[in-house]
């Protein structure tokens, strides 16, 4: 599987479920659980509950997925 065969979803955080991991909130209503992706740990940006993201995931599986970038407020 390339990177250009994954799914680019906006949502929102909902929860941080410990981990690592957060419940995401899509824009469609369906929920997911994301994890942080490698450059927003890197970087060391922090995501909180509400904050609007860009969730990336595989059309294999679309309920997990990583959070590729948050908007800046």
């Amino acid at each position: 599987m390339s990177k250009g065969d994954n799914i680019e979803l906006a949502g929102t955080v909902g929860a941080a479920t410990g981990g690592g991991n957060f419940s995401i909130l899509l824009e469609g209503g369906n929920p997911i659980l994301a994890k942080l992706s490698g450059k927003m740990k890197r970087f060391r940006i922090k995501v909180i509950p509400g904050d609007k993201v860009t969730v990336t995931v595989s059309p294999y599986d679309p309920t997990h997925g990583f959070i590729t970038h948050r908007e800046r407020i």
